[in-house]
């Protein structure tokens, strides 16, 4: 694993909610912590409601951890762009993300541990 990368499992109860609507709540988040940026909480997709997503084509690239592809949240009163990612083939060092999303630090989307 890149030495500035560190994956561990999240402890407790997470939950992300955006538009009034919770996404999703999982036992089985990974906490992904990268140098000096904030801790970011990677959910399982099979606990997240899917229904609220819609692809993009928005791609981008992290030497550390691979490609990432982006989804907007979908609410009753908008679209959230590109409002999360996911590493569909992540490089073999964070190999533990691969299947789960991540959820930009917005004012309409929370994470949070409940």
């Amino acid at each position: 694993m890149a030495d500035h990368i560190t994956i561990t499992k999240a402890d407790g109860t997470w939950s992300v909610r955006a538009g009034g609507a919770v996404l999703g709540e999982t036992n089985d988040a990974l906490e992904l912590r990268e140098g000096d940026y904030d801790p970011v909480i990677y959910f399982p997709r099979g606990d997240i409601a899917m229904a609220f997503l819609d692809a993009t084509e928005k791609t981008t690239h992290c030497p550390h951890k691979g490609d990432a592809n982006y989804f907007s949240v979908v609410t009753k009163s908008r679209k959230l762009e590109n409002a999360v990612w996911s590493y569909e083939n992540p490089s073999e060092d964070v190999a533990e993300i691969k299947g789960h999303l991540a959820f930009y630090p917005i004012d309409e989307v929370a994470v949070e541990q409940i």
